[in-house]
């Protein structure tokens, strides 16, 4: 392999751990347990299988190791999922993780654009709520609907 090729594949190992890490910031700031480091590292390992797979195994299936990416990071995501109460936590941190996943095989796997377009999504999905502060006005539409007491209907005179 020459010195060139060698360099891209640094490269989108670069590329996919700062696209992690820019989604895990984001995660980090806001106070969720999964950070920087836990994003950039499942982007990097992800990118690392899809660069590895046909390299060491050339001939090999591919869309297995992309797979077991997915599987793996499933794991990792269920561990982040806790009930506590009636409340359900870290659904957001495991979603996001499985999406850093994706974008570490899209941008493993040369599809750039492809990473790119994706980490933006998922930074915009991610900043929509505290920029339009979603939660804050469920929650208070839902303590508006709770509080109210349901009317009877009326008769038809």
């Amino acid at each position: 392999m020459d010195a060139v090729s060698q360099w891209e594949l640094v490269g989108r190992l670069i590329l996919a751990t700062l696209l992690g890490f820019l989604i895990g910031l984001e995660r980090e700031l806001r106070g969720q347990p999964a950070g920087e480091r836990t994003h950039s590292l499942v982007a990097l390992g992800s990118a690392a299988f899809a660069l590895i797979s046909p390299r060491a195994f050339p001939g090999g299936d591919t869309a297995r190791v992309a797979a077991g990416v997915v599987t793996g990071i499933g794991f990792l995501g269920a561990g982040m999922i806790l009930k506590e109460g009636d409340e359900i936590r870290g659904l957001t941190t495991a979603a996001g993780i499985w999406a850093v996943g994706a974008i570490g095989v899209a941008i493993g796997s040369g599809m750039y654009l492809l990473g790119v377009v994706a980490a933006l999504l998922v930074g915009l999905i991610l900043a929509a709520e505290s920029v339009l502060r979603l939660d804050e006005r469920l929650e208070r539409w839902r303590s508006r609907t709770r509080t109210e007491e349901p009317q009877e209907p009326k008769s038809p005179d």
